[in-house]
């Protein structure tokens, strides 16, 4: 969805953010956007290594 979106597309999205939160709230925003992604990235991680955590290896008897 979002692979085609250009950069007038993205200059456009960030013209329309600046009219709406005004140019006072968009670094809040931002800052407000990385830390939940970082938040979910870390959460992601934790799950994936706890899945791998769990498999155990199992050993074939010949």
């Amino acid at each position: 969805m979002l692979q085609n979106i250009g950069i007038p597309g993205l200059i456009l999205v960030l013209v329309i953010a600046l009219i709406i939160f005004g140019p006072s709230k968009l670094p809040e925003l931002g800052r407000a956007i990385g830390s939940t992604l970082k938040e979910f990235k870390k959460s992601t991680r934790d799950l994936v290594s706890d899945d791998e955590s769990d498999k155990v290896p199992i050993k074939k008897e010949i």
